[in-house]
């Protein structure tokens, strides 16, 4: 089946972590969404239980952290920055942007549902 489709102008549900999510097209392997997260707003910490992200920054200013079993790091995220949440990382994000934050996620395999998502001690 080939898949088309326009970004929503309304999201289709807050994440487990409170982010804005509009649905892309999803395949047997993988799945797309929009990541919106408003100016001046954090979201909650979580680790994801079986899947792993990639994500893509579109536009907006943020911070993301993530922490894993061998190290904890802080980073920047800024339009055209690329990264990785591996399965089981603790992470959170925020924004520190004048405008939102936009990021083009990835899941492998499919988002299983809203039980995938587990909260975590913040960060922030």
């Amino acid at each position: 089946m080939i898949q088309y489709q326009m970004l929503k102008q309304k999201y289709d549900y807050l994440a487990p972590d409170g982010s804005e999510i509009r649905l892309l097209p999803v395949t047997s392997h993988g799945g797309c969404a929009h990541c919106l997260l408003p100016e001046g707003k954090k979201t909650k910490a979580v680790k994801h239980k079986s899947v792993e992200e990639i994500w893509y920054v579109l536009s907006g200013e943020g911070e993301i952290w993530q922490k894993s079993p061998e190290e904890e790091i802080t980073k920047t995220l800024s339009k055209g920055i690329c990264v990785v949440i591996p399965t089981g990382n603790h992470f959170q994000f925020r924004n520190i942007g004048k405008e939102n934050l936009c990021i083009l996620i990835v899941t492998m395999p499919p988002w299983p549902g809203p039980d995938e998502a587990v909260s975590v001690e913040d960060h922030w």
